[in-house]
């Protein structure tokens, strides 16, 4: 933890968010349009040199209103409404690809509710389904989505209105233009290496660097004659860099031993072309999200999208490691050709045409054993070496991450939360459960 750096120009009460993903931006871009912090004081930094990468990128982006357990069901209602209230405000649907969704289970087995367990996360490593997980009361009306091949055993598992889906890289690149017009500064690729402290140990900047280590930096300047490190002036430091976040406060707090409760679970995507799509009805199109219970090794998950795309998911894995930043994930051809066998049996082909690969993915999801995310301010005493932010609204540490499958849906009410903390104001939700455990 470097004790001796100055901020630049002497500023101080600058916010660093450290990590460019759909939680960051969401934070970036309500912290700079409440009118008490300084949109140009707001500095988001990440370490990949191309954003979106994992699963702010290549997630489903499947939106619910009231899918929650009681814990999470205030910020899921909130985040739900912040989306509707985006889209009617900035054409999120020809922007983003925000539409009205129907959601649907298709069981091949029998429901085994006691697969979901009590933590409302298990779904995602045992394999079974999200739509178990609901326990929403369920429909036999359905017609279903004209792509399904098969229809035997599915249901409507969504009231009307309650469930939605948009394109996450789409909203993401919606999200960092409107944060970089705003005048919110965005550093990448840059990493955080150490943070610095005043004479009173207080939290007063955060040094970031475009290199590996800092030792490495400071070699390399001194040989090419120019400074790779800064010190962005910061009294409010933000994590939200979701399955690496207890990394960077590992790497930020080394004296600390407190330990941030994420971790990463990693899920491979496909996203392919609807040949059932009709451009000239593209205002009438109807989008579902197709929840499955299946024999295939995973319970698939397609969505399909504004703009004729389909986009399958649900093959999840807790066995691949976490890599060193979202550049440098590598998807697993074995996993790939699995998840091609499940939507060539799921989707039904048209005119003989066969099935177009948009791209293929591997996202890290973070996740907590509880399955609640975590979105609080770090007390100063679980930072350790004796550092303290400033109290009320002028400083702080603070985390948002562990969002598991969610983290598309919750973002807006994740970031209009976060922004309250930061600011000290009450928050929009109840945040009570997702403190870091003591």
């Amino acid at each position: 933890m470097s004790t001796s750096a100055k901020p630049e120009n002497g500023r101080e009460g600058d916010t660093v968010i450290l990590g460019a993903g759909i939680v960051g931006l969401s934070t970036a871009y309500y912290l700079s349009s409440s009118g008490r912090t300084r949109p140009e004081s707001i500095h988001v930094v990440d370490s990949s040199a191309e954003l979106f990468q994992c699963a702010s990128g290549f997630a489903g982006g499947f939106l619910a209103k009231d899918w929650f357990a009681p814990s999470s069901a205030s910020l899921g209602a909130l985040s739900f409404r912040l989306h509707q209230e985006l889209a009617n405000a900035h054409e999120g649907r020809t922007t983003w690809g925000y539409a009205p969704s129907t959601g649907i289970s298709l069981s091949s087995v029998e429901d085994n509710e006691s697969a979901v367990g009590g933590s409302g996360a298990d779904w995602l490593a045992d394999g079974t389904s999200r739509a178990q997980a609901t326990k929403m009361e369920k429909s036999l009306s359905a017609k279903g989505p004209v792509w399904l091949k098969m229809k035997e055993g599915m249901e409507v598992i969504s009231q009307d209105g309650t469930v939605a889906q948009i394109d996450p890289l789409r909203f993401c690149q919606w999200l960092l233009a409107r944060c970089l017009e705003k005048g919110v500064q965005v550093h990448h690729p840059a990493r955080a290496l150490s943070v610095s402290r005043d004479a009173d140990s207080q939290l007063n900047g955060v040094r970031i660097s475009k290199s590996g280590t800092e030792m490495e930096c400071m070699s390399r300047s001194l040989f090419k004659g120019y400074l790779l490190t800064s010190t962005v002036p910061c009294t409010r430091l933000v994590i939200t860099s979701g399955g690496w976040s207890p990394r960077v406060f590992s790497t930020l707090f080394p004296k600390s031993t407190t330990r941030i409760p994420v971790s990463s679970l990693a899920g491979h995507s496909l996203l392919v072309r609807n040949h059932h799509h009709s451009p000239e009805q593209a205002d009438a199109e109807v989008c579902h999200a197709l929840f499955a219970t299946d024999d295939v090794g995973f319970s698939p998950e397609l969505f399909s999208r504004v703009g004729g795309e389909l986009y399958l998911a649900g093959l999840n894995s807790t066995m691949i490691p976490l890599p060193e930043q979202s550049s440098d994930v590598k998807t697993n051809p074995d996993a790939i050709e699995q998840m091609k066998k499940c939507a060539a049996g799921m989707i039904g082909a048209v005119d003989g045409k066969e099935m177009e690969v948009l791209r293929e993915a591997l996202c890290f999801r973070p996740v907590t054993a509880s399955g609640r995310p975590l979105i609080c301010r770090i007390p100063d005493a679980k930072l350790g070496g004796g550092l303290r932010t400033r109290t009320g609204g002028d400083g702080g540490v603070f985390l948002a991450a562990g969002h598991g499958a969610w983290g598309i849906c919750l973002a807006p009410g994740t970031g209009l939360v976060m922004s309250e903390l930061i600011e000290g104001r009450p928050t929009s939700a109840n945040t009570s459960a997702f403190v870091l455990p003591s």
